[in-house]
This record gives C-alpha cells, sequence and structure tokens, in this order.
C-alpha cells in the first residue's frame, strides 16, 4: 500500500524514473506477501480463522484489498498493463466483497468481545481504505474500456465511494468517543492511528476521480456539485488530523519519552503521507483549479523520505535479528 501510492504520487510530480522503481518494488513485495498469505492460509487455518474473529488483528485483512487496488491504479497510472490493471481490479472487488463480509460477520458473532480501548483504534478504519481503494481502481478503469463497461464501472465506484465514506462516519465515532473520554497512554499512538487521515485522504481521491469521470457518465454529470462539495468535506477532513496527529506524536515520543521502536506498523505512517500527497493533486487538477499548489509536492517529499526512513528500519532491524538468531544458534 504505502510503496504503491508513492509509486503514483512520484508519477504525479513528474518523476517517471522513480515512479516505475516503485512500482517494479511493489510488485515484488505484493507477489511475497500474497504468496505468505496463501501459505498461512493453507497451512494455518485454524490462526486465520482466529484473527477473523479478533477485534484487534482482524483488520489488517483489508490490507490485501487495499494493497492489490493500489496495485493496478498503479497499473493504470504508470500505463504499465491494462490487461494487469483489469486482473488486479477484478482480484480487488472479489476480496473485497469475501474480506467484509467475513471480517464483520466474524467479529459480530465472536465471543471474546474486547473492551473498547483494546477494541478499536485507527486500524479499523483500513475497511474504509479497502472500499475506497475498489472505487478508485473503478474509476480509473472507466476511463480505459469502451461501452458498456465505461458506466457500470462508473456506478460501482460511485456506491462503494458513498458506502466507504458511510463506514468511516460508523467507525470514526467510535474512535473519537475513545481518544476524548477513555485513557490515552503514549503506546496506545500506533503509527495505525494515521490512517484516521489516511482513510480521508484516499476518499477524496475517489471522488476527484468520480468529478474527473463525470464528463462521460450522464449520472455522474448530475451530481457534480454534490460529488465536489463532498470530495472538499473528504480532503478538509483529512487535513484538519495532520497537525493533530503531528502534535500527538511530538507528546508521545518528546513530552512522554515513549522509546521509538521500528515496527512493521510504519508502513501505517507511509502510506496516509503519500495518498495525501497523491490525492491533493488529483483534487487540485479536477476540483479546486491549482489553488493547493505546491501543497502536494511538500507532502509528496514527506512521504518519500518516510518510505526511505521505514526502508532503512525495517531493513536495520531484520539484520539485527538475523545476526542475534545465529549468535543464539552458534
Amino acid at each position: 500500500m504505502a510503496t504503491g501510492i508513492v509509486a503514483v504520487a512520484a508519477r504525479q510530480q513528474g518523476l517517471h524514473g522513480l515512479a516505475l522503481f516503485l512500482f517494479e518494488c511493489n510488485v515484488l513485495a505484493w507477489v511475497a506477501l500474497s504468496l505468505a498469505s496463501l501459505w498461512r492460509l493453507a497451512r494455518r487455518r485454524g490462526d486465520v480463522a482466529e484473527d477473523l474473529a479478533s477485534l484487534q488483528r482482524a483488520p489488517a485483512f483489508f490490507t490485501a484489498v487495499a494493497g492489490t487496488g493500489v496495485l493496478a491504479g498503479g497499473a493504470l497510472v504508470l500505463d504499465v498493463s491494462l490487461a494487469l490493471a483489469c486482473a488486479l481490479g477484478l482480484l480487488a472487488l472479489l476480496l473485497w466483497i469475501v474480506l467484509t463480509y467475513a471480517v464483520f460477520a466474524a467479529v459480530i458473532t465472536s465471543e471474546d468481545k474486547q473492551p473498547l480501548e483494546r477494541a478499536i483504534g485507527g486500524a479499523w478504519l483500513l475497511a474504509v481504505v479497502a472500499c475506497q481503494s475498489v472505487a478508485v481502481t473503478a474509476s480509473l478503469l472507466s476511463g480505459h474500456l469502451p461501452l458498456p463497461w465505461r458506466l457500470p464501472l462508473n456506478f460501482l465506484a460511485l456506491g462503494l465511494w458513498l458506502f466507504g465514506g458511510m463506514l468511516y462516519t460508523w467507525i470514526i465515532a467510535l474512535i473519537f468517543y475513545r481518544v476524548l473520554f477513555l485513557r490515552f497512554a503514549p503506546a496506545d499512538l500506533a503509527p495505525a492511528w494515521w490512517i484516521n487521515m489516511g482513510a480521508m485522504a484516499i476518499s477524496t481521491l475517489a471522488g476527484a476521480q468520480l468529478v474527473a469521470d463525470a464528463a462521460q457518465a450522464p449520472f455522474l454529470q448530475a451530481l457534480l456539485p454534490f460529488l465536489k462539495g463532498f470530495t472538499v468535506l473528504y480532503w478538509a477532513t483529512g487535513t484538519w488530523w495532520l497537525p493533530l496527529l503531528v502534535a500527538l506524536t511530538v507528546w508521545r515520543y518528546l513530552v512522554r519519552r515513549d522509546p521509538r521502536r521500528a515496527e512493521g506498523l510504519d508502513w501505517s505512517m507511509v502510506f496516509p503521507l503519500g495518498m495525501y500527497s497523491a490525492s491533493t493533486h488529483h483534487m487540485d487538477t479536477h476540483v479546486t483549479g491549482g489553488l493547493l499548489a505546491p501543497l502536494d509536492t511538500v507532502f509528496f517529499g514527506l512521504a518519500l523520505l518516510a518510505w526511505g526512513s521505514t526502508v532503512v528500519a525495517r531493513t536495520s532491524a531484520w539484520w539485527r535479528g538475523t545476526r542475534a538468531a545465529a549468535a543464539v544458534s552458534d
């Protein structure tokens, strides 16, 4: 998810070589993670079933949808392969249908209900990100495919975009209650909380793409003021989260002196920054007419810096772990 959206943002900034390099890295990562997930599903079905019903771990399943959707969008934006984008887009839709109902049904029927302060967090907004990633993919594909595919894809994108907004409203209400009225410790501020902003950023991207598609779909043309208004609303909401997330991060590491540890969830901070850059660029192109420049460029730089820092941190952590394991075995 993180590498894919930074590749798209690099393409928007005119950095074609960097965009292609990141896209190739994304393909390798997607293949590796897919094979690992299939292996775990085949060998550890019981563990997978437990994860589906876990309020803490279940949201991670939605990354399969979002990662696939982002990869499909990258294949279109970078003009890599329309056939690949179609295949990945269909896979993302199927994964979204299966995982959305599997996760929510498993969690609803689970007997192991955790207290709200342990159960809810930014990771649950991956459900919104997954939904909107399919909306973006469908909307992008509609511009590359002829009739009769174009209008159904536009309608699918519109429906998913609207439902994604509704889903965000449900989940963010619980998150807001949790952070305002229940104890919030520094360790509770995991990088996944940045998805509070990232979910709105990808909703902005989907809305801006629907605005761009309005010229080819009469029913979207009729909804154009509504599409533009809600796109700006989503962008404004995501933007509102940014200073608060920065302030909370400063509070955790500088005020409360919580030790900084490299972890896999660090990618959850990279993705929102990259998505904010991409969505701001797309909205500024199709809705606000250049009013927000060069905000997208600034956040692309931050996203690229965060991506590089996370790669270095994760590689260093892996290397130290490998050396420690080798020392123990010796």
